[in-house]
């Protein structure tokens, strides 16, 4: 058979998939759509050597498979001509219409798009790709499929490309095809791309399966047969299917819950699939009055639906032999929005399109989706936001009037209130579940109904961004942390301003920071004192812009490649972020192969880990110049909440020579202020001195070096 005949009866077999649930389609138009497309890859091949026409046929019947609609089925045939081949947006428009051309071009700007790429990079892309599902959620549904059929075939690729593909497949569009109600997309996504990233393990998992199949003979039938017979006791009609879950699935598992496969339960899945509602729930009544449901791994969600439109009820219960299996109960038209997920929407049956009433709106459901995106003022935000979505599962709460409120698993009664609304969030000062009260950062339970107590005068806290799980909550919470934080900068920047004008004998005032902020091109003279606040900017640059002939003390430092003793030439080194020693203080270097040796100081709690590889061990000492470069070093400190304090420290800390590099206020109390203040010191003397000073100030109420063994190098 020549490779022809071989794409041509891929193209056979596609035709009649189509047909199979719509008699209606226009099977001319899909078949010039083939001819148009083999006709532009004509002579191409793919990695495996097949012609390269036999992707885009394959991709076209997997989406007929999902019994979706003409304009979707030829996008799939067409969808790598604008990209790959000769062909153009204009000259697919004038061919199959516009619609087409546009999903055709939709795909191919997505194609393009390295979701891969460094995270700014990779938040922006992000944003496209979700703008693109705003535009035409088929778009999506055609990428979705040509990434699955490369997932099939990855084994002919390279290496390197398999690994890359792969580790793009898992992070991105599995969670994407599980967020869009496509979870059988999502379950073969994901058992591709661990077969590539840890083929070991998946192969050990599946001689595992072997084994325990051949120990307990036919037990999936078994299983079905049981529940059958207990629908036929209810006097139910339904469908009973089971199945052993993927290698992936159970692999995960093993390492959540840090067990090996022997101990491993619920391995297997049963779906019964009956007419009506009310059979739904006399299945559930008959299963549980045959096993014992196993507590706390019941849902249901025909009460309380997905955001995707998923409907059904899962229960977990020990089955034959002790066995637990989940069961999921559904009618026939939930479980076809289970298959589909968002893509039923576009579905027919016998050449009609389904109006299945569980189907979701997908205008509605990607507004809801990318409404919390928008509000994410920076790259890290979003791509926080959108991970955190993709991966969610979700629990259902109450406010006190009934309503309902959607979150994501492990989410605390602060993303309950921030859900709500902003406003709400801020002021909370903790929460009253059940009627009993309980802390803000308690994780929430299905069916809870949840009471936000709030107080005047709140607001948002930096820990609360530990305690919050949802993108929303995190994206308020930094936005109003930044609107804070700007005045504070503005504040601790006009004292460290004040104190270097001093000590060149000038006095700061609103002309000369307007003279430096035009100088800068800055917009104003907050944003002047604002980014020295935040050490974007130091004062040493703005006194020297406005007094180049004003001499600034600076020390003759040596040069810092040069500041330690005991090196080899060809030798780099870093201080270790856990202990950050300083000159003066006795240190011993931790050598990586092919970065460098890192320097610790001789107490530092991190070295008991190499007490072992006495080899990687250097005896190293500090220069002896006379005025060695400054260091960051990090202290914990507590302070009166008083008018006037801050000034003052700054003051202090200015006058012993020395620079704050950065202030982060960790928590804000009525009586108190705890930071984290990161000073420029040039020597163990030099820091005694400074500690030395906030020691004696009355409004200084703790000062300690803050060390932490957790920190990487």
């Amino acid at each position: 058979m020549d490779d022809g005949t071989i794409w041509r009866d891929g193209a056979d077999r596609l035709i009649a998939c189509v047909r199979s649930y719509n008699p209606r389609a226009d099977i001319e138009l899909i078949r010039a759509a083939h001819r148009y497309a083999a006709g532009m890859h004509e002579g191409q091949t793919r990695h495996s050597g097949e012609p390269y026409i036999s992707h885009p046929v394959a991709v076209a019947t997997i989406l007929a498979e999902q019994r979706l609609d003409d304009a979707t089925i030829v996008t799939a045939l067409l969808h790598d001509t604008i990209e790959d081949t000769r062909s153009t947006y204009g000259e697919v428009a004038s061919r199959f219409g516009p619609e087409i051309a546009d999903l055709v071009d939709g795909v191919t700007k997505l194609t393009k798009l390295q979701l891969t790429s460094t995270e700014t990079k990779q938040a922006e892309n992000f944003r496209k790709l979700f703008m693109a599902m705003s535009r035409d959620m088929r778009v999506i549904l055609v990428k979705l499929a040509d990434r699955l059929h490369n997932m099939r075939t990855i084994t002919a690729m390279r290496p390197d490309k398999q690994g890359q593909k792969a580790r793009e497949t898992m992070d991105i569009y599995a969670p994407l095809a599980g967020r869009m109600g496509m979870q059988w997309m999502r379950e073969e996504l994901e058992d591709h791309a661990f077969g590539v990233l840890n083929p070991k393990a998946r192969t050990s998992i599946i001689r595992r399966f072997e084994t325990l199949q051949g120990e307990t003979e036919d037990v999936i039938d078994k299983i079905a047969s049981d529940i059958k017979a207990e629908l036929d006791r209810a006097g139910v009609r339904g469908n009973v299917q089971g199945r052993a879950k993927r290698p992936f699935s159970i692999w995960r598992k093993m390492e959540e819950k840090k067990i090996g496969f022997s101990r491993l339960s619920d391995i297997y899945g049963f779906r019964v699939v009956v007419e009506s509602v009310a059979e739904c729930y006399a299945v559930l009544g008959a299963i549980h009055g045959r096993w014992r449901a196993v507590p706390g791994r019941f849902k249901d969600y025909i009460s309380q639906p997905k955001s995707n439109g998923y409907r059904s009820i899962h229960t977990t219960v020990s089955g034959r032999d002790g066995k637990r299996v989940e069961v999921q109960i559904r009618t026939r038209e939930m479980n076809e929005v289970a298959e589909a997920g968002v893509a039923a929407h576009w579905a027919y049956r016998d050449g009609v399109r389904v109006r299945n009433p569980f189907a979701v709106d997908p205008a509605g459901w990607i507004s809801a989706l990318t409404e919390q995106f928008d509000a994410a003022d920076d790259h890290h935000e979003f791509l926080e936001a959108v991970k955190l979505e993709m991966y969610s599962d979700q629990v259902f709460c109450f406010t006190p009037k009934g309503e309902v409120v959607k979150l994501p698993k492990g989410a605390t009664p602060l993303d309950f209130a921030y859900a709500i609304h902003t406003r709400l969030g801020e002021r909370a000062v903790g929460a009253k579940v059940d009627s009993v009260r309980v802390p803000i950062w308690q994780a929430l339970r299905n069916g809870q109904s949840v009471e936000i107590l709030t107080a005047d005068g709140q607001s948002a806290q930096v820990s609360w961004l530990d305690l919050v799980v949802t993108g929303r909550a995190k994206s308020a919470i930094r936005r109003s942390l930044r609107e804070a934080d700007r005045d504070r900068f503005i504040r601790l920047g006009t004292e460290l301003a004040r104190v270097a004008f001093d000590q060149v004998g000038k006095r700061l005032s609103d002309k000369a920071l307007t003279t430096a902020a035009r100088a800068l091109n800055l917009p104003s003279s907050d944003e002047v004192l604002a980014r020295i606040g935040s050490s974007e900017l130091e004062t040493r640059t703005v006194v020297e812009l406005l007094y180049p002939g004003i001499p600034q003390h600076r020390g003759d430092e040596i040069d810092a490649r040069v500041a330690v003793v005991g090196l080899q030439p060809d030798q780099t080194f870093r201080r270790a972020r856990c202990c950050q020693p300083l000159p003066g203080e006795r240190i011993v270097g931790i050598s990586y192969r092919g970065e460098g040796v890192l320097i610790h100081a001789i107490d530092c709690e991190t070295l008991i880990e190499y007490d072992d590889q006495p080899e990687r061990w250097i005896d190293l000492a500090w220069h002896s110049g006379v005025h060695p470069p400054v260091h960051d070093v990090t202290f914990d400190v507590t302070i009166s909440n008083d008018a006037g304090v801050l000034g003052r420290i700054c003051t202090l800390i200015g006058q012993q020579e020395a620079n704050i590099s950065d202030l982060i206020f960790v928590e804000r109390r009525q009586d108190f202020y705890r930071l984290s203040m990161s000073l420029q010191l040039r020597s163990a003397e030099h820091m005694h001195a400074v500690r030395l000073a906030l020691d004696a100030e009355p409004d200084v109420v703790t000062i300690a070096r803050h060390r932490d063994p957790s920190l990487t190098p």
